[in-house]
């Protein structure tokens, strides 16, 4: 099973209240939810505060989370939290309705504890607060992360730098839907937390607030699944149109739909290679594009990326 709590917090009793981490979270429930052809993917509990009626105190939320990596079995269990981080020298806290002074809501070093020692096989944890880049950090001077085997962790900033909202949503939050909805995933429509952390990275400047990443992972799950460009039929073609990973593909006007005396056969190859072509995984030779390629006797060749396909499609990885 996939399962997933995510939390938004706007109303506070004590401190500033905000404005964007309820609408945050029902972001992230959304995109959790289904994956891209609208096939269940996670299942979500969603908890939000945004009227004093919806109170989420630190006892709430401890025990949520406890509630979410208790189970022995789950294939992921993924924590998501919007709102405010607070930092001192003990540690870094996820700041609850009730908190009055930062340091009274849940560490972010219990947090780890709960999921450390769960036997889920994934855990992750998302937070979209300041300074929680500090999640999974020791308290010594070391600073350096402890996490359990299958723990992952992606922050909106680093443990001295402030979460940003903008047009009333966690900027970090943004550019992860954008990255669940399609930005971030691979040529067979997976999406890792890896590529999602990349696209994050990726958007943000020298001078933004930076994400951080950690893990102790074998490999990647795959977070959400959307429809790929190209189908894996089509990609499985790579080694029968490419006996090597060197090989020119040699062209003629035959090829090319357009030409004067095209092939049926010949045409049919081409359609796949001109795919190939717009997802960059094939370039022409000699030519700036593929119709002149084949107009004029060119070739093509795989690209670094394509040869990387290749290699994944030989060994039958995909």
């Amino acid at each position: 099973m996939r399962k997933a709590l995510v939390v938004g917090i706007d109303y506070y009793q004590n401190v500033r209240s905000l404005h964007g981490c309820v609408n945050d979270a029902h972001s992230i429930k959304m995109v959790l939810e289904r994956n891209g052809d609208g096939t269940k993917n996670f299942e979500v509990k969603c908890l939000t505060a945004h009227t004093p009626s919806e109170n989420i105190t630190r006892r709430v939320l401890k025990e949520q989370i406890i509630e979410l990596f208790k189970d022995n079995n789950e294939e992921v269990a993924l924590f998501y939290f919007s709102g405010h981080g607070h930092l001192e020298d003990t540690g870094g806290y996820l700041v609850t309705s009730d908190s009055e002074n930062g340091d009274d809501g849940l560490s972010m070093n219990e947090i780890l504890t709960i999921a450390n020692n769960s036997r889920s096989v994934n855990k992750i944890i998302i937070l979209d607060c300041c300074h929680s880049g500090q999640a999974g950090n020791s308290t010594e001077s070391s600073g350096c992360a402890i996490l359990s085997e299958g723990t992952t962790i992606l922050t909106a900033s680093g443990s001295d730098q402030y979460s940003i909202e903008e047009n009333g949503s966690g900027i970090f939050t943004t550019l992860f839907v954008d990255a669940m909805n399609g930005a971030a995933a691979n040529l067979v429509g997976d999406i890792t937390p890896g590529s999602v952390y990349a696209h994050v990275d990726q958007s943000l400047g020298p001078w933004d607030q930076r994400p951080v990443f950690k893990t102790n992972i074998k490999r990647f799950i795959s977070l959400r699944k959307v429809k790929p460009p190209i189908t894996l039929d089509e990609l499985r073609q790579i080694i029968e149109l490419f006996s090597t990973m060197d090989q020119e593909f040699q062209l003629d006007p035959e090829y090319e739909p357009k030409s004067n005396n095209p092939s049926p056969e010949k045409t049919k190859k081409f359609a796949i290679l001109q795919k190939f072509n717009r997802i960059n995984l094939v370039v022409p030779t000699g030519a700036e594009h593929m119709y002149y390629a084949a107009m004029d006797s060119k070739s093509c060749k795989l690209t670094d990326l394509g040869k990387h396909y290749w290699r994944l499609v030989k060994k039958g990885r995909l």
